[in-house]
């Protein structure tokens, strides 16, 4: 099977085999150790001194994590939102009582700066901005860098960012961008089965969090430090994902980060290449379109639905669909973590065999 979706992602064969390590005392010297390797290595792929917390949750909980330790009941907050996953961060704080201030932009497009400058201009009580960095459900990345310039350069504010699909995929230097939580994914990038969010937490961050009034318990980031400075986790940890991110985490620096991110850029250029010399659409601004996923416009006429039947089981693709309001009006084709060319290019051959089929190729179609 070809997974062509942006996470859970395909995971290399040593990964895999790690993944089968024997369980061991939670609470004793032999996952302290593969805790500490673990966290040295986020810490390098996340660029950051900041401190590390590991849980035991998908990438959603990581942002709830942060959420819930960031916030007060009644709090106003702004949440920059571009997509389906800045619509999550709206959903979540308001979940938790927050006064949310959203500040969107339409599907496709990225966030502008000077909007945010204004909105925090307006906005004098607001302390804590939440925003996401690679929005998979638009195929967009926004540019995170400009935008904490305006966020914490120009306002001091308190910075929260998903970076759940683009942390080691995509450059993301935590501490030159002064980005005070930064959450990821093992799913993602990692090469790693679902299991494990991994949050970096700022001082700046920890004074936040101690004035936070919002209950927490599970995910109470303050315990958890304690604990992972002891070399445990407050709850039963996900061992055997902890083995396969310290398996992923060698693979991606034997590679080296530079190459990684530049293998991303190629992929996600190619991509676009490819998709537009078919003939069909891409939904993003290609400005900021995503090095990890592309996001396709459906050509009118074609139906999601037999479309994506037709590349599963005629062609053994799995591709991403829309999601909310552009559900059945786009497909995604995942290209971040382990992933070779030639299954990229193979997807992209069933794309336009399918399309052609279906009658969605309408300008020429030239080779992919």
């Amino acid at each position: 099977m070809n997974l062509r979706i942006p996470g859970p992602t395909p995971v290399p064969q040593e990964v895999l085999s790690a993944l089968s390590g024997p369980m061991i005392n939670h609470r004793g010297p032999e996952f302290a150790a593969i805790q500490n390797k673990v966290t040295e290595g986020l810490k390098k792929v996340f660029g950051t001194k900041n401190d590390m917390i590991i849980l035991t949750s998908s990438g959603t909980g990581g942002l709830e994590a942060a959420m819930a330790n960031t916030l007060s009941p009644g709090e106003r907050v702004v949440v920059i939102s571009i997509g389906e996953f800045g619509e999550r961060l709206i959903k979540i704080a308001k979940a938790y009582g927050a006064d949310v201030v959203p500040v969107s932009f339409p599907y496709g497009s990225a966030a502008d700066p000077d909007k945010v400058r204004q909105v925090l201009k307006s906005e004098t009580k607001v302390n804590t901005v939440y925003l996401t960095h690679n929005e998979t459900s638009t195929g967009v990345t926004n540019d995170l860098r400009s935008l904490a310039k305006v966020i914490k350069g120009e306002f001091n504010k308190t910075i929260v960012v998903d970076g759940v699909s683009s942390i080691s995929s995509l450059p993301l230097p935590v501490d030159e961008w002064e980005i005070d939580i930064a959450i990821s994914g093992s799913q993602k990038g990692w090469m790693t089965p679902p299991g494990l969010a991994m949050l970096s937490v700022s001082p700046r961050a920890w004074e936040t969090i101690a004035k936070a009034k919002c209950p927490r318990f599970y995910f109470d980031l303050k315990m958890a430090k304690e604990s992972a400075d002891k070399g445990e986790t407050p709850w039963t940890p996900a061992i055997s994902i902890f083995y396969g991110l310290n398996t992923g985490l060698d693979l991606l620096f034997k590679e080296g980060l530079g190459s990684v991110y530049e293998r991303h850029a190629s992929i996600g250029a190619h991509t676009r290449q490819a998709v537009k010399a078919m003939g069909l659409q891409l939904f993003a601004d290609e400005r900021y379109a995503s090095n990890t996923v592309t996001a396709i416009k459906i050509p009118e006429g074609v139906d999601w639905k037999a479309f994506n039947t037709t590349m599963r089981k005629e062609h053994g693709v799995v591709l991403g669909g829309g999601q909310g309001a552009i559900a059945g009006k786009i497909f995604r084709i995942g290209h971040l973590g382990f992933f070779t060319q030639k299954e990229i290019d193979d997807c992209l051959a069933a794309v336009k065999t399918v399309m052609g089929t279906m009658g969605g190729l309408k300008a020429p179609a030239r080779s992919a």
